[in-house]
């Protein structure tokens, strides 16, 4: 298969290659389809669990309203914690 790049593209990949991180420009597009392949997997599990989510956003806004209300610091805190956490049990 032939792709023609536009020269923006071909520049980024040229850039990428000559800053050391990438070997080739096939590396580089690797590395780009990686990246799309894990953002359309994101996308479909959103979709997947959107549901779920509103439900919890629609939670927190009634929490909220009733002033019950979480310093941001700590908030941050928590989703690190539970990041860790999903992150563990996926290994």
């Amino acid at each position: 298969m032939t792709i023609d790049l536009k020269p923006e593209q071909q520049r980024v990949i040229d850039l990428a290659v000559k800053s050391g991180a990438y070997q080739n420009p096939g590396e580089v597009l690797d590395q780009a389809f990686e990246i799309i392949r894990e953002q359309l997997e994101l996308e479909d599990w959103m979709t997947g669990q959107r549901a779920v989510v509103a439900a919890h956003i629609e939670k927190g806004f009634r929490q909220a309203e009733r002033g019950e209300l979480m310093d941001g610091d700590a908030a941050i805190e928590i989703l690190r914690k539970r990041r860790a956490e999903r992150l563990k049990s996926q290994e």
